[in-house]
């Protein structure tokens, strides 16, 4: 059995037993092109469980420079893009062969790079059969990567070439600190093989969830090659500094994101450093390209007001910070003002969109 059977078979015995131990019969596993049933008509604002679970086929890793990439593929299938507070539904289109989607990480810490700017070209022998940019996405499953429906032409069976092209982190508006500064400046190519076939994909598993349908709860990541990084934020017992709240047990919560907020006195921080980690519930993934505003205020005094940066850090992963010189009985205030500018699969495109206040005491 190669690497790539086993993944799709373990997937595949790993999300049976698991619906099968929670919530009983579900439903036949089916093996089919399949089109997705009808969206919830009384869908939650917050992450639900999807109406149903595919699996996927899993291609191969391949490196250049700063970057790794690992490419796979599902059936076609809906999702959501997100344009400043407007979201709109991506159905699934005549010609729609596959939903390609990509992972594009650091090689060295397996941290994946939301906003390089990725597109991709996918080569048949040596001829283009498909390109475009691609999404950046959420999906239960998956977590963060980058994703899209595509059609492969007269493809059948073949092991297609997948350009992924970087575009590099400089001028996204990320500042890398730690060991990451100076990285991920240039963009790169990077050719990675992804063997594919209609036979193949038409066994890839297939379940529809009536039973769980709309529940306020997730699917549980998907099992994978350890290489491939899902955008998992780093533990709120992990994360440095002084944590503020109880993110370990859900709180804050804001628009069904988890805040995990924390004050860290470091040297790459030139002192004291307020960062905020948002974070899926149920699975804890990294909730990228937000903006957010911060207010400290100190004795009736406001002490900082002023918009976060987004950063990629060793320690705290993808985050939201700025220089803040944060004092214990501190007030802090937390405001969302751009929600998470991702596309979303089935179970996260009704959250992220609408956010309270997170109000702290430091």
């Amino acid at each position: 059995m190669d690497r790539r059977t086993f993944l799709r078979t373990a997937s595949a015995g790993a999300t049976a037993s698991a619906l099968g131990a929670t919530a009983g019969c579900m439903g036949l596993l089916e093996t089919r092109s399949a089109r997705s049933p009808p969206v919830l008509e009384d869908r939650p604002n917050a992450v639900y469980f999807p109406t149903h679970i595919e699996g996927m086929e899993m291609g191969e890793m391949a490196k250049s420079g700063d970057y790794a990439a690992m490419t796979m593929y599902s059936y076609p299938h809906r999702f959501w893009n997100v344009n400043g507070t407007s979201v709109e539904k991506t159905p699934i289109q005549e010609g729609d062969d596959a939903h390609v989607m990509v992972s594009v990480f650091d090689p060295e810490t397996k941290q994946v790079l939301p906003d390089a700017g990725v597109s991709i070209d996918i080569e048949s022998d040596g001829e283009t059969v498909s390109q475009e940019t691609i999404y950046p996405m959420l999906s239960q499953p998956m977590g963060f990567h980058y994703g899209a429906n595509f059609d492969l032409g007269d493809v059948d069976a073949a092991t297609l070439t997948v350009n992924v092209s970087v575009g590099g982190l400089e001028g996204s508006g990320v500042t890398m600190t730690g060991d990451y500064a100076g990285r991920f400046s240039e963009g790169a190519t990077i050719p990675v093989e992804l063997p594919y076939s209609e036979a193949t994909k038409e066994n890839i598993t297939y379940e529809q969830t009536p039973d769980r349908a709309g529940e306020l709860a997730a699917r549980g990541p998907m099992e994978r090659d350890m290489e491939m990084p899902m955008g998992v934020a780093p533990a709120p017992g992990d994360l440095p500094g002084r944590v503020l709240g109880d993110p370990a047990n859900g709180e804050p919560k804001s628009g069904d994101a988890v805040f995990a907020t924390t004050v860290v006195d470091a040297d790459r921080f030139d002192g004291r450093y307020l960062a905020v980690s948002p974070r899926t519930p149920y699975n804890g993934y990294v909730v990228p390209r937000m903006g957010i505003q911060a207010t400290v205020d100190r004795d009736g005094d406001t002490v900082f007001d002023d918009a976060l940066d987004r950063v990629l850090d060793p320690e705290l992963g993808y985050h939201y910070g700025a220089n803040v010189d944060v004092q214990p009985d501190d007030d802090v205030t937390l405001s969302v003002t751009t929600p998470a500018q991702v596309a979303r699969h089935e179970g996260y495109e009704t959250a992220f969109l609408e956010f309270d206040d997170v109000e702290l005491t430091a």
